[in-house]
């Protein structure tokens, strides 16, 4: 299954909400969707889910259109939105029992399947507990067993990390990779960058409605690379290797990062090579070499200005 976007504009009088978004997400492919608060995220999730519908633009799935055939977006799209709706008189199992009956789901069939997405989800436990009762990191899952109950191919979650404790944040994580591995496509949100890296296989930029930056994460990270950073850690006189690999040839700088040295060099790999030989050929014992890539958190704080509409 493939979501192609493309130029998704939406105006809110003189604000342009989107500018000329494009992009597309394949089949197993997690997208990071990457931006300041009002840069976007939400807007464009909703055009996709069909909650809305863009000034100009459109999305196509398979070659169809979502705004000629918004029917087809939500028989393959599931949208976890950024909360979960206040419903305090309605238990977990009622309320995903609700969605499936508006699916048109059997009984049968809905009991096995309702079952099936509380043991995924990890609610078997609570399942009777009312909405109004549960944390933050419980309603993420009851919004994401919600979102699956069609089975979607591709899937929307809107700030699903915002709020939760590291075990919740790991165990979401997790969640996300077994559905990526299922083959469903998925754009996720997220502040917490460094988490996001982890599991995303591109990213997406967004500021202002602007996409600045899209593509795999080494492909979005590679224009902040200047020459090569090397890391090298070895066991004993971090310090003396800093200064020491000054005076040797092709290094521009080295600095003491820890127990690391971060060493910034010119050339190729014929140049690292020298250079490991070279620090090998000092005495020291090398316990890692490699070269250090810029992160998305780094590319983020170069290409955003943190401005808001």
């Amino acid at each position: 299954m493939k979501l192609e976007v493309r130029h998704l504009r939406r105006l809110y009088g003189e604000t342009k909400a989107l500018d000329d978004v494009s992009f597309t997400i394949g089949s197993g492919e997690i997208v990071g969707f990457v931006g300041p608060n009002g840069a976007g995220k939400t807007t464009t999730m909703r055009i996709l889910s069909t909650l809305d519908e863009p000034t100009s633009g459109d999305a196509l799935l398979e070659g169809v259109s979502l705004l000629e055939h918004p029917e087809r977006a939500r028989a393959v799209i599931g949208y976890v939105p950024d909360s979960l709706p206040v419903h305090r008189d309605i238990t977990i199992h009622e309320y995903l029992d609700f969605f499936a009956r508006a699916y048109g789901i059997g009984l049968r069939r809905r009991e096995s399947l309702i079952q099936s997405l509380e043991e995924f989800t990890n609610l078997m436990g609570i399942r009777e507990k009312m909405l109004g009762e549960l944390s933050k990191g419980m309603k993420q899952r009851v919004s994401l067993a919600r979102a699956l109950i069609h089975d979607p191919q591709i899937l929307l979650m809107d700030e699903p990390a915002a709020g939760l404790d590291p075990r919740a944040r790991i165990e979401l994580r997790e969640l996300v990779r077994v559905l990526a591995g299922r083959g469903k496509g998925i754009l996720i949100s997220s502040h917490i960058l460094t988490e996001l890296a982890e599991i995303c296989d591109s990213a997406l930029i967004i500021e202002q409605g602007r996409l600045l930056r899209s593509g795999t994460l080494e492909e979005i990270t590679a224009p902040e690379r200047m020459g090569r950073a090397m890391l090298v850690r070895v066991m004993a006189d971090h310090a003396r290797l800093a200064e020491e690999a000054l005076l040797l040839p092709n290094v521009r700088e080295a600095r003491l990062i820890g127990t690391d040295v971060e060493i910034d060099l010119d050339g190729d790999d014929q140049a690292c090579a020298a250079l490991l030989a070279a620090i090998i050929g000092k005495g020291f014992a090398v316990v890692e070499f490699r070269p250090r890539l810029s992160n998305l958190e780094a590319v983020f704080m170069n290409v955003t200005k943190g401005d808001v509409q």
